[in-house]
């Protein structure tokens, strides 16, 4: 029988382990991960709804794995992979030969230069671990410092605050959330978070994280030292790419893959963090997405092309933040977008369109309480994937409904 095995036991590589099953795949799959649990949702790791879960949401429970003929292997990393003989070396020293491959290896935390490592009070957010020990100091009289103003350093500093920590986040841009967010709805979460009680910074950097006496102390280029019970390094993720490297696979700002998310070697594929490849509605630009939805997309998608579909990626990126009782949604990428318009929803919700030179719909930003934003963002989504070129006016006036502009 043919032997498909998924390095990377994540969202993506569990998604694809199931998804092989589910198209008729009767061959051995076995699932490598390096974590000890079996696979589960990140997503909930930063937010506060699972602040008092001990256990992390697992996307499938154990039993269904083995009921699905899938071998689960955890606690276990691949060492070697050898593209010649189709074999993979595990940590264990055991050998893996393989019909087709899928690499699933995710993206880890970036490190602050200079931090002492294993440090119990500097820390970064990837695992249920991490998750774990950063919820035994969110609570009242403990006070962290979160470096980088991103969706991961905003959800904790919220989760935090709704514990009972104090909570300062310093950013070294001029503001939170520069990458990928409009200034309008990046100004009105930092408002948000300021009457909650969290101390922002931005446009300050750090010269040195250190760890004494029991505190994680960040000395900022002014000569102002932050003490904090917990410093959490939120400043992005690289990633997972060595062992793609060493086997001499192009790897562009992750493996790079075509549009059927094969890699430059022979039944080789690569799906979500991991992986760079072309976004046929933007050009052909490639990119790298680190969401759960790109996740479980390309996971199904990398199934289907391993047993010879040759399905191309389509989907519009789309991603998601939850902050007290706000939630913010983007679909597209509003970079090349020379306009925008706002429409403005009830209860002080907003969504704002991102046009191109051509006036073509390229991306749309809202934010908003609970779910007020959810059913246009969908809207919005289709009508980027139809690359449509509404009228602007009608964009911004919310008395026309968007699905008419669909229709159109």
């Amino acid at each position: 029988m043919a032997h498909f095995v998924i390095l990377g036991a994540g969202e993506c590589g569990a998604r694809a382990a199931f998804a092989l099953r589910e198209k008729g795949f009767d061959g051995e799959i076995t699932l490598v991960g390096a974590e000890p649990l079996h696979p589960y949702e990140r997503p909930p790791l930063s937010k506060a709804g699972s602040a008092d879960a001990s256990d992390p949401k697992f996307i499938a429970a154990l039993e269904k794995y083995a009921d699905s003929g899938i071998r689960l292997l955890t606690g276990l990393e691949a060492r070697d992979l050898d593209i010649a003989s189709r074999t993979i070396t595990l940590s264990d020293g055991t050998t893996l030969s393989y019909d087709k491959l899928l690499l699933s290896t995710g993206a880890a935390a970036r490190s602050f230069p200079g931090t002492p490592e294993g440090s119990a009070h500097i820390r970064s957010l990837r695992t249920h671990r991490d998750a774990a020990a950063l919820r035994d100091v969110m609570k009242p009289g403990k006070h962290i410092a979160i470096i980088g103003g991103g969706f991961i350093g905003l959800e904790l500093a919220a989760t935090a605050r709704i514990l009972g920590a104090e909570v300062t986040v310093i950013e070294g841009l001029e503001r939170v959330l520069k990458r990928g967010v409009p200034e309008e709805i990046a100004d009105l979460l930092t408002e948000r978070h300021r009457a909650e009680g969290v101390d922002i910074r931005c446009g300050v950097s750090i010269e040195r994280l250190t760890e004494e006496g029991g505190k994680a102390l960040i000395r900022l280029s002014g000569g102002e030292v932050i003490e904090s019970d917990l410093a959490l390094v939120g400043i992005g993720a690289r990633p997972n790419v060595e062992i793609a490297e060493k086997a001499g696979l192009t790897v562009e700002n992750g493996i790079a893959v075509d549009v059927n998310l094969k890699t430059s070697a022979p039944d080789v594929f690569a799906a979500g963090d991991c992986c760079s490849f072309p976004l046929s509605i933007y050009g052909g630009r490639r990119v790298r997405l680190e969401s759960w939805r790109n996740a479980q997309e390309q996971g199904t998608l990398a199934a289907a092309n391993m047993l010879g579909l040759d399905e191309a990626v389509s989907a519009v990126p789309w991603f998601w933040s939850d902050q007290y009782d706000m939630t913010l949604q983007i679909a597209g990428l509003a970079e090349g977008a020379v306009t925008h318009q706002r429409r403005d929803l009830s209860a002080g919700a907003f969504i704002l369109f991102h046009l191109d030179a051509d006036g073509r719909l390229i991306a749309a930003s809202g934010i908003g309480p609970g779910n007020s934003v959810a059913r246009d963002i969908r809207l919005a989504e289709m009508l980027i994937a139809a690359r449509a070129h509404p009228d602007p006016t009608a964009l911004a006036a919310n008395d026309v409904k968007l699905k008419s502009l669909l229709a159109a």
